[in-house]
C-alpha cells in the first residue's frame, strides 16, 4: 500500500501504541482521524500531525464509533486505514478483582471493535480496498494467571479478525492482528507496583509496534501478514 495521502482511522490514539502509530505514519503522508476520551490529549496529538482531527468520545458507548465515521467521512471522504486500537488491562486474582470493572474491560476489548470493525468494513467493501489492523496481544494466543478475562477478550479479537480475514479475501479488504508482548505504555500503569513488568525481563517500546504496523501496511497488494506477534528478545513467556 501507498501510504501517502491514506486516510487512517486510530482509536485510543492519546498515547501507548496508538499516539507511536500516529507519529510514524504522519512521516509517511498519512492523513488520520483520532479518537480517545481525553480531548486535551487529543488536541495536542492532532498539532503535531501534518493532518488530523480528533473525536473524543469511550469506544464503549454505542455512538462513538459512529461519531469516529462520520467525521471520517465529512472530513476527508472516505477511510483506508482502521486501526482498532483501544483498549484496558485490568489484573487480579478471583478473590479481589472487580467484576464490573473486567465486564466493562470485555466491552472496550471486544465489543467497540466488533462495533467499529462492521461500521467501517462495509464502507471499506463498497470502495472495494482498505486495511483494518486490530490489535490483539500475546495474551490472545496463550493465557496467565490474574489476567484470565483481559486473555479471553483478545482470543476473542483473534478469532473475530481471522474470521473477517477469510469472508473479505478478495474484495481489496485485508484484515490482520498485531499481537504485542510487555510493551512500555500506560496500559500497566494502574497495576500494583510489585506485579509490573520490570525492564530488565524485557520491555519493547511502543514505536517498534508502530514500526511493525507500518511494515505490515507497506507489502504490496497481493502480499498479506494476517498476523504478526512482536515480544522482546529477552521475554521469556
Amino acid at each position: 500500500m501507498e501510504l501517502k495521502d491514506k486516510i487512517m482511522v486510530i482509536t485510543g490514539a492519546s498515547s501507548g501504541i496508538g499516539m507511536a502509530t500516529a507519529r510514524r505514519l504522519d512521516r509517511a503522508g498519512v492523513k488520520f482521524v483520532l479518537n480517545a476520551r481525553s480531548a486535551d490529549k487529543l488536541e495536542s496529538l492532532a498539532s503535531e500531525l501534518s493532518s488530523a482531527v480528533g473525536v473524543t468520545g469511550d469506544m464503549i458507548d454505542p455512538q462513538t464509533p459512529q461519531k469516529v465515521l462520520d467525521k471520517a467521512f465529512s472530513e476527508f471522504g472516505r477511510v483506508d486505514i482502521l486501526f482498532n486500537n483501544a483498549g484496558v488491562m485490568h489484573i487480579g486474582t478471583v478473590d479481589e478483582v472487580d467484576i464490573e470493572t473486567l465486564c466493562r474491560m470485555v466491552r472496550l476489548n471486544f465489543e467497540s471493535v466488533v462495533r467499529m470493525s462492521y461500521l467501517v468494513l462495509r464502507h471499506m467493501k463498497k470502495q472495494g480496498s482498505g486495511f483494518l489492523i486490530n490489535s490483539s496481544s500475546l495474551a490472545g494466543l496463550k493465557s496467565f494467571p490474574e489476567i484470565g478475562p483481559y486473555c479471553g477478550t483478545k482470543f476473542a479479537v483473534e478469532a473475530f479478525t481471522e474470521a473477517l480475514r477469510m469472508e473479505l479475501a478478495g474484495t481489496g479488504v485485508k484484515v490482520t492482528a498485531i499481537e504485542p508482548g510487555r510493551t512500555r505504555t500506560e496500559l500497566f500503569s494502574h497495576w500494583p507496583e510489585e506485579k509490573k513488568f520490570k525492564p530488565e525481563n524485557g520491555l519493547i517500546e511502543a514505536d517498534d509496534i508502530a514500526r511493525c504496523i507500518e511494515f505490515i501496511l507497506a507489502q504490496p497488494q497481493e502480499v498479506l501478514i494476517p498476523r504478526l506477534l512482536v515480544v522482546p528478545a529477552r521475554q521469556e513467556r
